[in-house]
C-alpha cells in the first residue's frame, strides 16, 4: 500500500519556529522500514503533498526493521503557501496520511571519510546519515549553520552523534555567513560532501563544485523547496510520441502537473528536479532545463529533460512517453 494513515502520537516545539512530530499507526502496528536520507511525503487537504525527511538519532537499525514511530520536524516557514502552518497546527491525536519512505539521498556504500554540511532545518535528513555513519564506525565530520543558535534545533542531538566532529556555525555569533567555499576547499579528494539546506546554499555548492572540478557524483545533496515561475515563461506544448495526445503547458503550471491532471501516470517523486525519476527521452524540441541534477553536457545535448520542473524553449516538445 504506497499510503497509509498515522496518528500524531506527540507533537512539541523544538525552537520558535521548528516544531517536531512523531507519527504511528494508530493500532501501533509496524511501519515501513527506511534508511538514512529517506523522507515520506505527507498528504494535506487542500494543500497537497509535502516532503519531509525522517529522523533517527538512535539506532540505524530500528530504522530499518519494521520502526513503530516515524519522527520528523517541521520549519514554520514565514512565506508559507500553507503546508508548514498545517502541520504546525497539529496536535496529539490528529491524524494524517503519509505515503511510504522513499530515499533520493542515499549515504554511498563506501567505508571512507565523509562530510556533512546541514543548513537551517536541512539538517533532518544528516542526523539520520550522522547515526548511521557512527553505528558503522565510518569516519565524517558534521557542519550544522543558520542565522543564529536559537533557530538551530537537535543541537543536542549532534553532540551525542558528533560530538568533536561537529562544527556549529551561528551568522550572528561574529562570524558571517558560513564559509561553504572554505570547507569545501578544505575537503579531502576523496571526500564526498552530502548537503540539506536553503535553495541558495545548494546552488552555491553546486556552483563551487563546477567550478573547483569536482566529479560528478562527490557532491550529493536534496531540495525540499519547490520550484518557483520565472518571469516571462510563457506556454508550449508537448507531445507523448506513445498516444500522440498534444497538452498546453501554461505558464505556472509543470509537464509533469498537466500530465497527471489530465489522467497520465508517468513516473515522479520529488517534483523539484533533483532525484531523476521523471528524466524522459526528448524526441524533438529543444527543453529549458531547470533541474539539479544533468551535467552541463547533458543539458547541453537536448536529449533528456526532467519533466517536474523543465519547460521547453521551443513552441513544442516530443516526448518518448
Amino acid at each position: 500500500m504506497d499510503q497509509f494513515e498515522v496518528v500524531v502520537s506527540r507533537t512539541g516545539a523544538l525552537t520558535p519556529r521548528i516544531r517536531e512530530f512523531v507519527l504511528a499507526r494508530a493500532n501501533g502496528a509496524p511501519m515501513p522500514g527506511w534508511s538514512a536520507g529517506a523522507h515520506i511525503d505527507v498528504h494535506l487537504p487542500d494543500v497537497g503533498r509535502r516532503s519531509y525527511s525522517l529522523i533517527e538519532t538512535a539506532s540505524p537499525r530500528a530504522a530499518a526493521e519494521h520502526p513503530t514511530a516515524y519522527r520528523i520536524a517541521v520549519l514554520r516557514e514565514t512565506m508559507s503557501r500553507g503546508g508548514s502552518a498545517f502541520m504546525h497546527g497539529l496536535k496529539a491525536g490528529d491524524r494524517l496520511t503519509i505515503s511510504q519512505p522513499a530515499n533520493n539521498f542515499p549515504l554511498g556504500p563506501d567505508p571512507s571519510e565523509v562530510a556533512l554540511v546541514a543548513g537551517g532545518i536541512g539538517v533532518t535528513p544528516l542526523l539520520s546519515m550522522a547515526c548511521e555513519l557512527n553505528a558503522a564506525k565510518r569516519p565524517f565530520s558534521f557542519h550544522y549553520a543558520g542565522r543564529s543558535r536559537s533557530e538551530l534545533a537537535f543541537l543536542g542531538d549532534i553532540d551525542q552523534l558528533a560530538s568533536a566532529k561537529a562544527t556549529i556555525h551561528a551568522d550572528d555569533e561574529g562570524g558571517g555567513l558560513f564559509n561553504l567555499e572554505g570547507l569545501m576547499n578544505r575537503l579531502a579528494s576523496n571526500v564526498p560532501l552530502y548537503l540539506c539546506g536553503p535553495l541558495p546554499m545548494i546552488e552555491a555548492a553546486i556552483a563551487l563544485a563546477k567550478r573547483m572540478n569536482w566529479p560528478q557524483g562527490r557532491l550529493h545533496f536534496e531540495i525540499f523547496s519547490a520550484p518557483e515561475e520565472k518571469s516571462g515563461d510563457a506556454g508550449f506544448e508537448v507531445e507523448l510520441r506513445s498516444s500522440g495526445r498534444v497538452f498546453e503547458i501554461p505558464a505556472g503550471k509543470t509537464i509533469l502537473d498537466v500530465l497527471i491532471e489530465a489522467g497520465e501516470d508517468p513516473m515522479h517523486d520529488c517534483k523539484r528536479g533533483d532525484c531523476g525519476i521523471c528524466q524522459t527521452t526528448v524526441i524533438d524540441g529543444i527543453p529549458d532545463h531547470r533541474d539539479y541534477i544533468l551535467s552541463d553536457s547533458e543539458k547541453a545535448s537536448n536529449k533528456v529533460m526532467q519533466i517536474c520542473v523543465s519547460r521547453a524553449k521551443t513552441k513544442r516538445l516530443v516526448l518518448d512517453l
